[in-house]
């Protein structure tokens, strides 16, 4: 039988749970619609809003003022996803090294491997297209993060799985890094639903603009 003093702690693990499930069901539902949005763009609009990015991405970097030698991480995009390779393509035709995440198990997070426009590519153990073996791995100081919706505080809604949120943790703990969402305007909602594990973006590049967060956690400002 458990006793007055456990009580309490009993109580607040149930109550943390509750949470956790309520947190995890508006999740699941916004996933839900967020896809539906997102497909619903024409190959066209996608297209457009991908060049339109790229600038302000571009531009974003600029403005940091990172060292030429900072490397800059991108993905490649996948269901619907606004594409970042324009932006990749610009910043390593300025000879700004890019590199693209590789997944090496399911618990663990990301590694970054250089890429260059053209390079051939394999799949890692998700299945995800990525850079081989042979390409050297680099720690980012800049991140451009896919995500399926963000709120104006920097939550950023991704597939469920929590890479990002393990490997932007990871990156911070050892240096100041800058995590930025990539998505389409249309992606914004009022609010993400967040628990203790999600890590918040510094902003969010969009077609429209950059949208700066209050995290602000991991702005490398001159590095």
């Amino acid at each position: 039988m458990p006793t007055a003093e456990a009580a309490p702690s009993a109580v607040s693990h149930v109550r943390r749970r509750m949470s956790a499930d309520v947190i995890g069901e508006a999740k699941a539902a916004l996933r839900r619609s967020m896809r539906e949005r997102r497909d619903a763009l024409t190959a066209a609009e996608r297209d457009e809003a991908s060049a339109a990015a790229a600038r302000h991405a571009v531009s974003l970097i600029d403005r940091l003022g990172m060292k030429p030698a900072a490397v800059v991480a991108g993905y490649w995009p996948m269901r619907g996803e606004i594409d970042p390779r324009p932006a990749l393509a610009a910043l390593a035709a300025r000879g700004r090294p890019v590199a693209l995440p590789v997944v090496i198990r399911k618990d663990a997070p990301l590694v970054f491997r250089r890429w260059t426009p053209g390079d051939p590519l394999t799949r890692d153990a998700m299945g995800l297209e990525c850079p081989g073996e042979t390409m050297p791995a680099h720690e980012p100081e800049f991140l451009l993060v896919p995500l399926l919706a963000f709120d104006a505080k920097g939550h950023r809604l991704g597939y469920g799985a929590g890479f990002y949120d393990r490997t932007i943790a990871a990156l911070r703990a050892k240096r100041r890094t800058a995590a930025f969402g990539y998505a389409y305007a249309m992606q914004q909602v009022s609010q993400v639903p967040a628990g203790a594990g999600d890590v918040r973006l510094d902003g969010i590049v969009t077609e429209r603009d950059v949208i700066f967060s209050d995290a602000q956690q991991g702005a490398p400002g001159g590095r």
